[in-house]
């Protein structure tokens, strides 16, 4: 099972091998998670959605309303405003409640319907039944751990993002999991980057793997960290890849 990071852990993590491992450590690769090492489906909208389907629906619901409410109030849209306020899971995902009772609203719910299917959207969204790893993904972390990698995951994710992973069957592959929710702070961030550093006491070579060009890619080069944009295009990225086997061509050549 994956070690979740706790907010303000002062003591960095033994990512040594097991005693009789041969592999030798090369190195870290940090891994985004949605988007990058799996996804869910339709994201949030998908998931309010169920909420209110599971109710019985609604006729003339606007969908396409409640989806445009939804494009702006998480923490992840104002990565500059660190949330250390949000302390907990429940704190955090009270603080989101207002972004999904907006957003039932607009879609055409009265306030009272809208805010008790938002108490229910945390159950349906954090279901791992929602979510599925990318094909090439076990594979590709499989091939770079016989090469001596250790894979970490830096999210801007909700608090139970570890269970989703370790759900997923990565809890095998995946060595740590820092999250935003836990932090306070959403990349790209500076003290998203610099804590993770520090909690690995400064290692060696480290790279950052993931599929936003400005959170994972331009963050953690600000950080001093060699990022490789993955999926999708290139987008002016310094090193890109389509597929996640591509990464072991690009850090096995640095």
């Amino acid at each position: 099972m994956i070690q979740h990071t706790l907010r303000d852990n002062p003591f960095p993590v033994d990512l040594s091998f097991p005693p009789g491992q041969n592999t030798v450590m090369v190195g870290f690769l940090i891994w985004d998670f949605d988007g990058t090492l799996g996804c869910r489906e339709g994201l949030w909208s998908s998931a309010l959605l169920t909420v209110l389907e599971a109710r019985g629906g609604h006729p003339g619901f606007d969908a396409q309303r409640l989806r445009a409410e939804l494009r702006a109030g998480f923490p992840w849209h104002t990565p500059e405003a660190p949330h250390a306020q949000l302390s907990s899971p429940e704190l955090w995902w009270e603080a989101l409640s207002p972004v999904f009772v907006r957003a039932f609203e607009a879609g055409g719910l009265d306030p009272t319907t809208s805010r008790t299917l938002a108490s229910r959207v945390r159950e349906v969204y954090t279901d791992p039944n929602y979510w599925r790893l990318f094909d090439d993904t076990l594979s590709a972390l499989q091939m770079l751990s016989s090469r001596g990698w250790t894979h970490l995951v830096l999210s801007n994710h909700v608090p139970e993002v570890a269970r989703i992973i370790d759900a997923l069957g990565l809890g095998d592959h995946v060595e740590r999991v820092f999250n935003s929710a836990d932090s306070g702070h959403e990349k790209p961030h500076p003290l998203a980057f610099e804590n993770l550093l520090e909690a690995l006491d400064r290692p060696g070579k480290i790279w950052m793997i993931g599929d936003n060009p400005e959170a994972d890619i331009r963050g953690a080069e600000a950080a001093g960290i060699p990022a490789i944009l993955v999926r999708g295009r290139p987008d002016g990225a310094k090193r890109h890849c389509r597929d996640l086997f591509g990464v072991a061509d690009i850090v096995g050549q640095a």
